[in-house]
């Protein structure tokens, strides 16, 4: 493991190994146990796209582990003024231990780790979202126990969030149901690898999605940059959401969990989310404690 680019890339086993890290990173802080692993290193975060978690938890990671986090606004950088993301790459290879960047398009994450010599980590792009997803399935296992004969339903937008969900849930052994309206389904390289799985299928009902669901996800109808779209989003996304009559058809134990920010009574019941809110913010807690464990697998050899 050289980078973090998306869950494509990570084996199942690389994937159980960072949740051990950062169940051990969780525990050792909670308990006051010093674990400076990253002493004198750099972490520079280019931000392409706002952020309060990302920003926030890799900063007081690399703080935790002992490093220095350097925050990058593409408006302080020239990258941000056309300089090709392969010069950028070359020339903070020289500077820095590691990068995070959170941008739109993953061809830049690519071109980094391509041109670069340090580890890469995707932050977020349009296409993956490999923190949360680490993060969600550390809450999973927290909560569960286990990933053994779990299902996990998905309702809403095929975006970067439910590319990455899928990948990551089929990777460690769960069952995953998707529902997503027509047009706004998971591009066909997520769905080509979904489909070689027999515990895995793609719906337009969310009641069907949902039956008998161990875990149930969401995400906003609108990302950032679709603001635009937002009114006719609303349109398309009216009844998948997170409420009363899809918490019956899914399992009394269900978990729900939410990457956040979320718009209540859109995606979600303000009723569902505030009865979820223990595992929804300890997801976003997990968001350190896993990122933590990536730096480490990565930056500290």
């Amino acid at each position: 493991m050289k980078h973090l680019l998306k869950m494509l890339d990570l084996s199942t086993e690389e994937i159980i190994d960072i949740l051990n890290l950062a169940d051990q990173l969780k525990y050792e802080l909670k308990h006051g146990i010093p674990h400076p692993h990253l002493q004198g290193k750099t972490l520079g975060m280019i931000f392409q796209k706002a952020s309060t978690r990302t920003r926030v938890s890799f900063e007081t990671g690399m703080y935790q582990l002992g490093g220095y986090p350097l925050f990058l606004s593409s408006h302080d950088l020239q990258i941000g003024r056309g300089e090709p993301v392969q010069d950028t790459a070359r020339v903070l290879s020289r500077y820095l231990d590691g990068i995070m960047i959170r941008t739109f398009e993953q061809k830049e994450v690519e071109a980094l780790a391509e041109y670069g010599d340090i580890p890469i980590i995707n932050g977020l792009t349009d296409f993956c979202h490999p923190c949360q997803v680490l993060a969600d399935l550390m809450t999973i296992r927290e909560f569960k126990g286990s990933f053994d004969g779990l299902k996990m339903c998905f309702i809403g937008d095929g975006n970067n969030m439910a590319n990455s969900l899928i990948v990551g849930c089929l990777k460690v052994g769960m069952a995953v149901s998707v529902a997503c309206p027509e047009g706004y389904r998971p591009p066909g390289e997520i769905l080509e690898f979904a489909e070689r799985y027999n515990n895995f299928e793609i719906t337009d009902s969310p009641l069907k999605s949902a039956e008998n669901a161990d875990i149930l996800i969401t995400d906003v109808w609108a990302s950032m940059g679709q603001e635009g779209e937002a009114e006719i989003r609303k349109k398309a996304f009216a009844g998948y959401q997170i409420n009363d009559e899809i918490m019956a058809v899914a399992h009394n134990d269900a978990m729900v969990l939410h990457c956040l920010p979320a718009h209540r009574e859109e995606e979600i019941t303000e009723k569902v989310f505030e009865a979820h809110a223990k595992e929804i913010f300890e997801e976003a807690e997990n968001r350190l404690h896993a990122q933590k464990a990536v730096m480490v697998k990565l930056m500290a050899k």
